[in-house]
Order: C-alpha cells, then sequence, then structure tokens
C-alpha cells in the first residue's frame, strides 16, 4: 500500500528532463521550486557499483515537479500534466493479466493506461518493469494501481510509466475515467477475483458474489463438520463462523458505501461498483447462549485432535473471553522462588489443545495442570536459553473459606493464602499484571485484582474499570520493588485505606 519510494542519481536526473550537467546547474538557480537533492538512501545503486553518488533526487517529487512546470511538462508524470483540452473519446481494449493480479486496459489519447486491481505496495512498478523487460508488446505508456484509501475523486490510485518504472507517483481517479471517458469499474477488496475483472465489460451489471470464506472460518467450517467433536462444540465454532462471514460481508457492503459515495462536492465519483456481497442469507444467525458457547470452547480446550488446536487459535485471537483461560504468562524457572512452591503443586499430563496453542511452536519440556485452578501449564526453554514455565493465569481462585494472606511479585504478581496456598493472580485474557515505573502508566491492573481479592478471595476478576482501582495500592505498586518482593495483608489492607499524597 503506498507509493513506492525511488531515488535518482544526477545522471538519470538528467536523462529524464533532458539537460546536461551544465542545465540541471541552471534549473537550480531559474526555479525556486526544483527539488533539493539529498544523501543517497543505504543502500543506494547496483550491486557491484564502486562508488556511491553524493547525491540523489526523490524520483516522485521530480516526476512531479516536471510534469507542471510547463518547459518539462512533457518529460513529468504523465497523469499529473494538465489534461488535453479537447479529450478524445477513450475506450475499454480487455482484461489484462499482470505479474501482480488482474488488470483493465483502457485506451486514451495519452495512450493505453494499464489498470491493475491491487493495493499492494510497488504494485504499478513491478506492472510496468515486467512491461519494459518483455518489450511492451501491448504498447501500455502508463500503470496505475490502487493505493488502498480514498482520493479526491474516488479510490486513490498510484501510477508508474514504462519508460521509468522505478518511479511512483499518486494520480487521480477522475483523470483516468476522463481519458477513457467514463466511469471505471472498481472491486471491494474481497470480492477482487481474477474470474470477475476476466468477466467484466463495459455495461456489465454488478456481479452478485459470496463473499469468499477467510482462513479462519475455513477452519471453523472444518471443525463443524468433523464428527469426532460433539454438538456443543459444533455449535460453538458455527456461531464463531457466522459472526465472521457477517463481518465480512459487512465490510465489503462498508466499503462499497465509502468508495462510491460522493466526493467532498457532494458529485458522484466515476466509479462503477462492478461487485456486490450476496446478501440472500445475510445475517447468519449468531449470538447463541454463551454459556453453552464456553461450554463447547472448553471442550474443545480440552481435546487432543490437531483441528481443536487450529480452532482454538482462531478463537484465542478473535473471542478469548469464550475461553476459560486468563492471559499467558511467562517466567523463568529459578529455584527458591514463589514460582519454585506453585510448580510443585502441578500434575504432569498429556498435552491439549491448550497446552499446544500455549507452546506457540517452542519446544516444551514438559506439560502439566495445575490441579487447584485446572490451568495448563509447561515447561519450555526460555529466550536465553534457560528453562522457564509458561501458563494462562486463571481467571478466578479457589476460595474454600480462605483468605489473601500476602502479594509476591515475581515477573507477575502471585497470591498466597491463608490455608498456605500458592497461586498466580487471576487476570483477564486480554491484560497483563505487573507493577513498578510505567514511564507515565500506572499498574492500576494489578491494584484492581488485589483490591477485589482482599475482600473475596474466589471472586471472578473484572478489569473494564481497572483505572479506578484505590489510588493507595496504585501507588504502591508503582514503587519499583524488586522481584521477590512480599506485600503482606496488611501492608496492603493500608495502602488501599491510605490517600496519595498531594504534591
Amino acid at each position: 500500500m503506498g507509493v513506492n519510494s525511488s531515488y535518482l542519481s544526477k545522471t538519470e536526473v538528467q536523462a529524464i528532463l533532458g539537460v546536461t550537467s551544465f542545465g540541471l546547474w541552471r534549473l537550480t538557480r531559474k526555479y525556486d521550486d526544483f527539488p533539493q537533492p539529498t544523501e543517497p538512501p543505504e543502500p543506494f545503486g547496483l550491486p557491484g557499483d564502486r562508488k556511491e553518488p553524493d547525491e540523489v533526487w526523490h524520483g516522485t517529487q521530480l516526476y512531479r515537479w516536471a510534469a507542471r512546470t510547463p518547459e518539462f511538462s512533457h518529460r513529468g508524470a504523465v497523469l499529473l500534466r494538465p489534461l488535453p483540452h479537447d479529450l478524445g473519446p477513450g475506450h475499454w481494449v480487455g482484461y489484462k493479466d499482470t505479474p501482480r493480479g488482474p488488470a483493465q486496459d483502457w485506451h486514451t489519447v495519452l495512450g493505453t493506461i494499464r489498470f491493475v486491481h491491487s493495493h499492494k505496495r510497488k504494485a504499478a512498478t513491478d506492472v510496468a518493469t515486467a512491461l519494459a523487460r518483455g518489450g511492451n508488446p501491448d504498447d501500455v505508456r502508463t500503470v496505475c494501481a490502487l493505493y488502498g484509501d480514498v482520493g479526491i475523486s474516488g479510490p486513490a490510485l498510484v501510477a508508474a510509466e514504462v519508460a521509468h518504472p522505478r518511479i511512483e507517483y499518486e494520480a487521480e481517479w477522475g483523470d483516468v475515467a476522463a481519458l477513457a471517458g467514463q466511469a471505471l469499474p472498481w472491486w471491494p477488496e474481497r470480492l477482487r477475483l481474477p474470474e470477475l475483472i476476466r468477466a467484466w465489460k463495459p455495461g456489465s451489471p454488478a456481479a452478485v458474489v459470496e463473499v469468499p470464506p477467510n482462513a479462519n472460518e475455513q477452519i471453523l467450517r472444518r471443525v463443524a463438520r468433523t464428527p469426532v467433536f460433539d454438538v456443543t462444540s459444533h455449535l460453538a465454532v458455527t456461531d464463531m463462523a457466522n459472526s465472521i462471514r457477517n463481518n465480512r460481508t459487512d465490510n465489503v457492503k462498508n466499503e462499497n458505501d465509502t468508495f462510491a459515495g460522493a466526493g467532498p462536492h457532494e458529485a458522484p465519483n466515476r466509479i462503477l461498483v462492478a461487485a456486490v456481497p450476496d446478501t440472500s442469507h445475510h445475517p447468519l444467525r449468531t449470538g447463541g447462549d454463551r454459556t453453552a458457547l464456553k461450554a463447547g470452547w472448553h471442550k474443545l480446550a480440552l481435546s487432543n485432535h490437531p483441528d481443536a488446536v487450529a480452532a482454538l487459535e482462531v478463537a484465542i485471537g478473535r473471542e478469548p473471553d469464550l475461553l476459560p483461560y486468563g492471559a499467558v504468562t511467562e517466567a523463568p524457572g529459578r529455584p527458591g522462588t514463589v514460582m519454585e512452591r506453585w510448580a510443585r503443586r502441578l500434575t504432569m499430563c498429556d498435552p491439549t489443545a491448550a497446552h499446544a496453542v500455549l507452546a506457540r511452536g517452542d519446544a516444551v519440556d514438559s506439560f502439566f495442570i495445575d490441579p487447584l485452578t485446572d490451568m495448563p501449564a509447561l515447561r519450555t526453554t526460555g529466550e536465553n536459553g534457560k528453562p522457564a514455565w509458561r501458563f494462562y493465569a486463571p481467571l478466578s481462585l479457589p476460595a474454600g473459606g480462605a483468605e489473601l494472606a500476602s502479594v509476591v511479585l515475581h515477573h507477575t504478581v502471585w497470591i498466597t493464602t491463608s490455608d498456605g496456598q500458592v497461586h498466580p493472580a487471576p487476570c483477564t485474557p486480554s491484560e497483563h499484571l505487573w507493577w513498578g515505573d510505567g514511564w507515565g502508566d500506572r499498574p492500576t491492573e494489578a491494584a484492581a485484582v488485589i483490591d477485589t481479592l482482599l475482600g473475596n478471595l474466589g471472586a471472578t476478576v473484572n478489569m473494564r474499570e481497572h483505572w479506578k482501582a484505590p489510588k493507595g495500592l496504585t501507588v504502591l505498586l508503582n514503587e519499583d520493588h524488586k522481584h521477590g518482593t512480599e506485600l503482606t495483608r496488611a501492608t496492603l489492607l493500608h495502602a488501599r485505606m491510605t490517600p496519595p499524597r498531594t504534591r
């Protein structure tokens, strides 16, 4: 997406403008707005070049300047030059396959314009370069590609000439439409399919197309058809797959409305929406009972089937609140720490889908389960090659009449209880617990969790308004405590009741 940056040597600038070294020297004095040279970027030049130039010019700036300067407009960017007063009618030439996707050719008074329906970076340059190297059999002068945003007169464009394919510049949809003599077809990204663009001709109605599924939806639909999983899990993955499909269909509708809407002067853009989503079954049913959905995902998390792993990865990235696990935490496995006390309680087990997702493809020594919270854990090799523990934080702790006895700060927040247990502090999947100076941020998440557990050890933490945590606890946790620091219940209660000092 965007305009590719290119740089020109002094020799290349002279060749584009058709001037000598002395002529280039004169231009810098004749035109106050002549682009200034800059230092060459790293790396610059071709492999084997002995010496880099002392200075270079930004290709887009120079090409744009030339197009808008009467003396050199015939050497500048084609689509930035003043349009001819008497525009002859352009016409559609046909569909073309290109190295960067489907394209339409339009013959105009300025030559043939190849319109590539892609917003990938360097799309215009790559297609123009391929034409230049292949002898340009279709006599294409300019290649246009999509910028990926809305411009003044329609979708924003990036252009590159076959004569100078490295130089890209922004062009106006309205100018290309004026040269073509008609509104131009445009396909929303998810319906930008080669078979649709190949079939289009002037006068074709907008194609009504089912929005193709993305990889996540395909995974979930596959799981929904796998008989090894029960009906509860089938319902859970189907609900999420339907939600993905609904979102994608709505996004296509919104994209069409955005790009085909009126310009800044409320004049209709010269754009033909060439494809619309099939909404005959839209929206699909979603929003099933949350308890049932969570039960289905929990069963998948306990499975050892490969498809369950793939589905779980989708759910964690899309709606982790449906899973019974909190935030992922990793800490070094050092002896004599609070973590060692916790690890002694873990039970070794066979890996489940939840373990596989937790592993993230890393080598794992052993898999475990916490028998008190049912949280999966594993032992792996950390970034420094040293053993580390990785686990899901629980969403709540088993109470059983106990209360919070102390908090230990060791790479995350740990809770010790009055009945002698130790747990990672509960944390929602989208948050993390920390302490110390946060460079202007405050550890309100940890303060909110501690505040909740001081009142009810078994409470399910809710961190939607963690910034409302008691100021005294936040101030205490904002201090740079060393790893292993233990804060007693008395210390925490006192901090919670103590208002922060005013400066």
